[in-house]
């Protein structure tokens, strides 16, 4: 899961430490796109042929399509999102087409989030939402494994506090 150095981040002169997601979260997304995709494939060949003929229920293989073309694009976007934690701030890099990292100050943070739903928790996820003063620079990461989701929770806490006690 990690890439780069194995030394601690932070320290000066020393790259950021990139983890990746759990691929509990790339299996969720799949599961969810079959199923939604497998649903709209009856709904809509179930009634066409029915009513117009077996000649317009072949517009039931549009969505199994879409979610074989889904099927690729999903790994890739997943394979996209990854965070480090350096000495004053949070990384958080995704995107596939359009990159886009995120840098949140640890002095920053005002609330730190862990969820999870019913989905997630079923596969072992949870889901860390970063909340700071200015709503547009409010930070997500999904599909990390609930226990390394706590960790990163508390860590970031505790960092912020510290670095906030100063304001």
């Amino acid at each position: 899961m990690e890439t780069g150095s194995r030394e601690r981040a932070g320290m000066p002169g020393d790259e950021p430490v990139w983890r990746g997601l759990e691929p509990g979260l790339l299996r969720v997304r799949r599961l969810l796109v079959v199923v939604w995709m497998g649903v709209l494939a009856v709904v809509t060949g179930l009634p066409l042929g029915l009513l117009a003929g077996p000649a317009w229920a072949a517009f039931a293989l549009l969505p199994p399509a879409f979610a074989a073309w889904c099927w690729r694009l999903l790994e890739r976007n997943w394979r996209s999102w990854r965070y480090a934690e350096r000495a004053d701030d949070l990384l958080i890099s995704r995107g596939v087409l359009w990159r886009e990292e995120t840098v949140v100050p640890y002095g920053r943070m005002q609330l730190v989030e862990v969820t999870s739903g019913p989905v997630e928790r079923r596969f072992g996820l949870a889901t860390v939402q970063l909340h700071t003063a200015a709503a547009a620079t409010d930070a997500t990461i999904p599909g990390l494994d609930p226990a390394e989701a706590e960790r990163l929770r508390d860590r970031l806490t505790e960092l912020g506090e510290a670095r906030s006690a100063g304001l």
